[in-house]
């Protein structure tokens, strides 16, 4: 016999890649049906994602069309039924440029590109890990910043972001924090104190719901403030260890629709006796 689920949630906060997708970056049917459901009852779903608007929104119909989306790993909150900007906790060019030039200058080989609500930029050489829209600039990193920056991004190939994560925020000293959400070599910065964790917080003041109402997924570092934050903390079973030590559960993996079963025993009111259905607590 497994804890059964929380009891009392008005809001389910998800990340996407890993843990709400499959990893063929697909939405399951039963995934589908759990999401739909969950609104049916009243409960508010929220996508909290590191991707960017241009990425997100691909799924943005599963979040209802009067749903809110957290993007950019917490840098901009967007209202999918009217298709705008509610939030936008950028880091302004001068200092997105300035925190550009310290990581250059002190952690050799790394490449820079910079996400704004209007696209995707990136230096000569920055060697991206998705085919580029045909709106992406390259150019020189300060041609680039030219515009509020929601995420900048650092490349450093032949390592992973494990790797030499602390020589970047070293070499920030606080101007930006410093996160990541891929087994590769990418790392990514927000603006000082922007998180998925601080723009939900913010969310749920403005919806007036409590953090122990809040059930969170996720499966990497860049997850790991928002699921310290919530009222209770699912890690995938296939999530960075980090995320597994730090969250309060484990869901069963994205490819096996872990949250969906998590949905399915809230909306059924499990409260009391549960089937060992691979709901686990953290060791954590």
């Amino acid at each position: 016999m497994t804890d059964p689920a929380p009891a009392g949630v008005r809001l389910v906060a998800t990340d996407l890649d890993g843990t709400l997708l499959r990893t063929d970056g697909t939405l399951s049917p039963r995934t589908v049906t759990a999401l739909a459901d969950a609104r049916a009852a009243g409960l508010d779903v929220v996508f909290v994602t590191g991707r960017p608007l241009r990425w997100a929104a691909q799924v943005f119909d599963h979040v209802g069309g009067h749903g809110l989306a957290i993007a950019a790993n917490g840098a901009l909150l967007w209202d999918v039924g009217a298709d705008r900007a509610r939030l936008v906790r950028a880091l302004d060019p001068a200092a997105a440029l300035e925190v550009g030039q310290r990581i250059r200058a002190a952690v050799p080989g790394t490449m820079l590109a910079v996400e704004t609500v209007d696209g995707f930029g990136l230096e000569p050489d920055y060697l991206p890990g998705h085919p580029l829209t045909q709106d992406a600039r390259r150019g020189a990193f300060e041609e680039l910043v030219d515009a509020p920056v929601l995420k900048l991004l650092v490349r450093r190939e032949g390592v992973v972001a494990d790797d030499y994560a602390a020589e970047v925020v070293a070499a920030t000293d606080g101007l930006a924090t410093v996160t990541w959400s891929s087994s590769g070599s990418l790392l990514e910065l927000s603006a000082p104190g922007v998180t998925k964790a601080s723009t939900l917080e913010l969310l749920c003041v403005e919806l007036g719901i409590d953090r122990d109402a809040v059930v969170a997924f996720g499966d990497m570092p860049n997850d790991l403030a928002m699921l310290r934050w919530v009222g209770t903390s699912y890690a995938m079973a296939n999530a960075h260890p980090a995320v597994l030590d730090a969250a309060d559960r484990v869901a069963p993996t994205n490819d096996e629709d872990g949250v969906a079963q998590v949905i399915e025993q809230i909306l059924a009111g499990d409260v009391g006796d549960v089937e060992d259905d691979g709901l686990v607590p953290s060791q954590g």
